[in-house]
């Protein structure tokens, strides 16, 4: 019998019964050891290492989605930012001219006035003037007509008539500047 049957090591079916069976078994572990360490596990190796690649490529990939994206947006925003810069000077220049066309309207009004102005009272001067020769010649001739009435004679003589008028009417003026 087995020395291990004796020793007081019981270990109940796994006890072979014939020795040549435990070597058997020891050759067959080894033989079986070494076709997985020399066959699956380079497989094995070969598949974690893949893996890992595919891992890793994928969040490089994804790390440089994200730079990408974070630079986009940052290109974006300056931009924008220079959107809303031209935007501001375009406000700017939109104000500077309707101030300026607001300013030359006030000027083209002001001179169209002035001009308008200018021609009234260039109108009502000539307007004055002629009421005034008019009312010179009316006035002297009912002047030399009362005169001749109060005289007793005829001032038909023109040139004599024409001084009694002009006598006349600067007398009424100076009385009008008097009293005014």
């Amino acid at each position: 019998m087995l020395p291990l049957e004796s020793g007081g090591l019981q270990l109940g079916p796994l006890l072979p019964e014939h020795i040549e069976e435990l070597f058997v078994g020891i050759a067959l572990f080894v033989i079986i050891y070494l076709v997985i360490w020399k066959k699956v596990v380079p497989m094995f190796e070969k598949t974690y290492a893949e893996r890992t690649a595919a891992i890793q490529g994928g969040i490089e990939k994804a790390e440089a989605a994200q730079a990408e994206a974070a630079a986009a947006l940052e290109e974006y925003k300056a931009q924008l930012a220079t959107a809303r810069e031209e935007a501001s000077r375009i406000r700017e220049e939109a104000k500077a001219q309707g101030a300026a066309i607001l300013a030359d309207m006030r000027q083209q009004a002001t001179e169209e006035s002035s001009r308008l102005l200018a021609n009234a009272k260039a109108q009502i001067d000539a307007e004055r003037a002629a009421a005034v020769n008019e009312l010179r010649s009316e006035i002297g001739g009912l002047a030399t007509t009362l005169a001749g009435r109060i005289v007793g004679e005829s001032l038909d003589d023109d040139e004599r008539a024409r001084r009694t008028v002009e006598r006349f009417i600067a007398d009424l003026e100076s009385q009008t500047a008097e009293h005014a």
